[in-house]
């Protein structure tokens, strides 16, 4: 019985090339070789400037832009690029690579607020809003409260009905590229007394009224605006609900699953950025007669930070190709996006000891993607909600 079925399956595979995590068609190599050429040429230059004033450089949101990084799985018919899920993975690697902040800009635009409206939003909504997403709108996701930061479904935000529209009256925090932003995707319950079955998807226009209270003073990604916002008694036509009523908790939750592979993406950009920057210096620094990266311990410690990096990189890799399958993808995007955050800060601050003194100084950038790699373990699901969302899912394979 066994060697019959072992003959069928193999008749059947014999003729299919499997192949590896690092195998992307031709237009995903080429948008990743784009992006590189941007992020060195364009993004680089302007890095330090950004960091020291808090501010995303005009030009290189721009850049975003003009080279289709704002809509990347948007479809060509509404003026996006057409690429794969994995195409805008890549392109928030290569981004974070030189810059984590400039690649959250565009990872929060493509993985959360694109998608949202490709999956759930309306044809009227996709149409009227994703062009604009993609050719010069910055958009953000407004979940977060004082009060419901992991436990978001505790949030107070209300929209009240009359008549045709709804009533939006919220208060948000640590909303990422909200200074930017002029298109705004909130979250408000419709009817307490539901609970979260009361959470409602609403998309918000910038001069309907919204207010940016205060823009965080971060430690790292500092290009990247955090702002808090208001939204008082602003009049939200019904048609701009997305979705169902009553569905917004489905959405977030699913959508922050894909998301969880964006900023998985953007850690491991950081570690090999942080590596990148480090190892040239360690081969042109001698002390006691030689290179210090080719003492046996440097050399070592290389090693196992690159083997982690490459660990990291296949965790992520491969979360994204089970969702562009339409595979079961939560626990392995839970578990990329925990590994690449521990990994990005232990590269990163490895890569300071490396160099030595001016790695604890501004004359290096290395010290940024120190400081950078923090938010990692933070934001879309803490390490610890990481932590839980895998165990929840083990749990019934042993019980």
């Amino acid at each position: 019985m066994l060697r019959s079925v072992s003959r069928t399956v193999f008749r059947r595979f014999s003729t299919q090339r499997l192949t590896s995590l690092h195998t992307f068609s031709e237009e995903e190599l080429a948008l990743k070789e784009a992006v590189a050429k941007f992020a060195k040429e364009v993004v680089k230059p302007k890095v330090h400037e950004m960091d020291e004033k808090e501010l995303l450089d005009k030009s290189v949101l721009q850049g975003l832009f003009d080279n289709g990084l704002m809509g990347i799985e948007t479809p060509e018919s509404l003026d996006g690029t057409g690429a794969s899920f994995m195409s805008a993975i890549l392109a928030i690697e290569e981004l974070a690579k030189i810059d984590p902040a400039v690649s959250v800009v565009c990872d929060v635009q493509n993985t959360l607020v694109n998608t949202l409206f490709t999956k759930y939003a309306s044809k009227e909504l996709q149409a009227k809003y994703l062009p604009q997403l993609a050719t010069g709108k910055v958009g953000c996701f407004c979940l977060s409260e004082a009060g419901s930061g992991s436990d978001a479904f505790a949030l107070k935000s209300s929209a009240k009905k009359q008549g045709d529209h709804y009533i939006l009256n919220a208060s948000k925090m640590w909303i990422t590229n909200s200074y930017e932003a002029e298109i705004f995707l909130v979250f408000a319950n419709v009817d307490h007394s539901k609970g979260y079955k009361g959470i409602t998807c609403f998309v918000v226009e910038k001069d309907w009224g919204v207010q940016v209270a205060k823009k965080e003073i971060k430690l790292g990604i500092k290009a990247s605006s955090t702002c808090a916002l208001s939204f008082d008694d602003i009049k939200v036509p019904e048609e701009n609900v997305l979705g169902e009523v009553g569905k917004g908790y489905k959405y977030a939750i699913e959508i922050l699953n894909e998301g969880r592979i964006g900023i998985a993406a953007q850690m491991i950009g950081l570690a090999q950025g942080a590596f990148d920057y480090a190892l040239p210096y360690t081969f042109e620094r001698k002390q006691f007669g030689q290179a210090i990266g080719d003492f046996q311990g440097m050399q070592l410690q290389f090693a196992q930070i690159q083997t982690d990096i490459e660990a990291a990189r296949l965790l992520t890799y491969n979360a994204a190709r089970l969702k562009e399958n339409n595979e079961s993808f939560v626990m392995e995007a839970a578990m990329a996006k925990l590994y690449s955050s521990q990994v990005a800060e232990r590269a990163a601050s490895k890569a300071i000891e490396w160099v030595g003194g001016v790695g604890f100084t501004r004359e290096f950038p290395i010290e940024k993607f120190f400081r950078d790699s923090k938010i990692g373990a933070i934001y879309e699901g803490t390490s610890n909600i990481q932590l839980q969302t895998i165990a929840k899912i083990l749990k019934p394979q042993y019980v």
